[in-house]
């Protein structure tokens, strides 16, 4: 079935989100101008600045923080009787590279012990997961959690959904009230509600999945898909440096061609494209597969921190020297330090023994020092380094010039560019 193009009715409806970070809060401030909303995270602190009006992740504005009429709790005790549960929190992976479903497990238990409060008043609740997971988690992981909890029958007093996040962290284009949302539901009339409640906030429409499992899994490959194609991008451009070649001057000219895909070489971190193909992986051997591509593209990725190190270290001649890095966070422009692998490449460049400074002016100072032991200067890059890597090409930086950051070169120093953003101007760019 394809997006809804007819407006849809606004049937009054009391929502709780649960989880209020770089998914859970736009969904909400969203959800609050039609519906009665309420937004939970247990972080007292988190909940603390949104009140006071700041976004730590900047996806949300004082103004629209303060204009909205979303109600914020830390405290599940205080959150009323609601038609609907969404969770979004957090699902990442452990050190082993295994799904980590710890924090979508304690939402689950935190909505079942509200459960029976909305089923008292005669409502049937709808919990809906955005949250990354592998096809099954909703109905054979989180419902027998949330019927344990609550000593409710699932399908009977309360009901599942699912709606995959599609959030991308700075995209000030492609936000939830403009996307077309995937929508699915336990039974033909909960696909309608949940149809029903997203249709009412995207003027993008909603598709109607097949399945609860069919939009877990289609959430999963659109991340994996991305990942296999960054990922023959940077095996090419470990080949094209090989040959003395620009991999950016390939791409100038492939991309000429129609059906080319636009898809370049870089580090891939965050929360979504170096984690999702992980819980596919998973499930895909838990089936006695061996899930070769995926692993394949997650290898190169996850390898491509030491192989820019390496290759920075070949530059200077394999002569440990000082090194300023510009920028931490996964990707341009924004204060997500998630699964950054910038923090890779500094270690590794650390362990080939090069003295790194840190800067990045969206980076928090301290969540950098708690996730990575890295210490992030302030104020304006400054002074004279063997080596200057643009690592992700935040606007401050650009805005700077080029002039301004080869004065940050010492003499006979070398100006490298990850991301190609300087163009001719580095001295050395993937």
């Amino acid at each position: 079935m394809t997006a809804a193009s007819s407006p849809v009715t606004v049937t009054p409806a009391t929502v709780t989100v649960v989880g209020l970070g770089y998914v859970g809060l736009p969904l909400a401030v969203v959800l609050a101008r039609q519906f009665d909303c309420t937004g939970l995270d247990v972080n007292a602190s988190r909940i603390a600045e949104l009140k006071a009006g700041h976004d730590r992740t900047g996806e949300i504005d004082r103004d629209r923080l303060e204009a909205s009429t979303l109600k914020l709790t830390s405290d599940p005790a205080t959150c009323g009787p609601s038609d609907f549960y969404i969770v979004t929190v957090p699902t990442p992976i452990d050190s082993a590279n295994r799904p980590d479903l710890g924090m979508v497990e304690a939402a689950s238990r935190t909505v079942g012990a509200m459960l029976p409060a909305a089923v008292a008043e005669g409502r049937a609740p709808i919990i809906v997961y955005e949250s990354t997971v592998y096809p099954g988690v909703t109905e054979d992981i989180c419902a027998p959690i949330l019927e344990s909890v609550s000593g409710l029958k699932c399908g009977a007093d309360f009901f599942l959904g699912y709606s995959p996040e599609r959030i991308n962290p700075g995209d000030r284009e492609h936000t939830i009230d403009k996307i077309t949302k995937v929508v699915s539901g336990q039974t033909p009339e909960v696909l309608d509600r949940v149809a029903a409640l997203y249709g009412a906030i995207t003027s993008g429409g909603v598709f109607r999945a097949a399945s609860i499992k069919a939009a877990e899994a289609a959430k999963v490959i659109e991340n994996a898909q991305r990942d296999i194609n960054i990922a023959f991008m940077n095996e090419i451009a470990q080949i094209f440096g090989k040959m003395d070649l620009s991999v950016w001057d390939v791409l100038a000219a492939a991309r000429t061609k129609w059906n080319f895909l636009p898809f370049a070489p870089g580090l891939v971190g965050g929360h979504c494209i170096g984690v999702d193909p992980y819980y596919l992986s998973h499930r895909a051997e838990e089936l006695g597969l061996d899930p070769q591509v995926i692993l394949a593209g997650r290898g190169v990725n996850d390898g491509m921190a030491s192989w820019v190190a390496s290759r920075l270290h070949e530059v200077r001649g394999g002569k440990p020297g000082s090194v300023l890095v510009l920028g931490l966070t996964f990707k341009e422009d924004v204060p997500d330090l998630r699964n950054s692998k910038v923090a890779d490449l500094i270690a590794a460049l650390q362990g080939l023994g090069h003295a790194v400074t840190v800067h990045d002016p969206h980076a928090d100072p301290q969540e950098a020092a708690h996730e990575y032991g890295l210490t992030i200067s302030g104020g304006a890059p400054s002074g004279s380094h063997d080596l200057v890597l643009l690592a992700v090409p935040h606007r401050d930086y650009l805005a700077l010039g080029t002039d301004a950051l080869r004065a940050l070169v010492a003499t006979g120093g070398t100006l490298a560019d990850l991301k190609g953003a300087l163009g001719p101007a580095a001295d050395w760019t993937l």
